[in-house]
């Protein structure tokens, strides 16, 4: 499994969209085995979905993300899990695998 975290200086990014990368984390038998940074294309409609499935991204996790991205990202097959909260990526993936994540609201409204 492949699991993306959008990350502006060093943190999860609030909203994907505007990330300076992504985190990506290879997991085995749920534990994280493998960690590397991309830089994503230019924020436009349906360039970041498609980008994070040809890097074989499972799962995303994000505070913050549209309803027509979310629905990109399925077409993708990549699960989306919006509204999570923290500053560190590698906790938020940790306590995602722990199944201890805590999401609120999603911090998108468009």
């Amino acid at each position: 499994m492949r699991i993306a975290v959008p990350v502006t200086d060093g943190r999860l990014c609030m909203h994907f969209g505007h990330c300076e990368q992504f985190l990506l984390v290879d997991v085995e038998d749920n534990q994280i085995k493998e960690k590397s940074y991309v830089i994503p294309p230019p924020h436009a409609p349906g360039v970041i979905p498609k980008f994070l499935g040809e890097q074989r991204v499972d799962c995303i996790i994000a505070g913050g993300m549209g309803r027509r991205a979310q629905d990109l990202f399925e077409e993708q097959n990549i699960q989306v899990v919006v509204g999570a909260t923290g500053d560190d990526p590698i906790q938020l993936v940790q306590s995602y695998l722990d199944g201890t994540l805590q999401t609120g609201s999603n911090l998108c409204d468009h």
